[in-house]
């Protein structure tokens, strides 16, 4: 048997969901997994997720429309 973990499908790390916040709002963020990108609800945007890595740059968010 092996100690090691099973290997991580691509998303967000539930841990580092808890600690990241909206760069715009410090609000909380929620992982959309179909789209592959961070909501911040409160300032009404969408942070893509590049590689694994979420990238928290409100130049690089994409504004969500009144229907998301």
């Amino acid at each position: 048997m092996s100690d090691q973990a099973p290997p991580r499908r691509s998303g967000v790390d539930p841990k580092l969901l808890e600690i990241l916040v909206c760069p715009a709002s410090h609000g909380p963020l929620e992982y959309d997994a179909a789209a592959g990108e961070l909501i911040s609800r409160k300032a009404g945007l969408a942070y893509p997720i590049r590689d694994g890595i979420p990238i928290m740059l409100v130049s690089e968010a994409r504004h969500l429309t009144g229907n998301s």
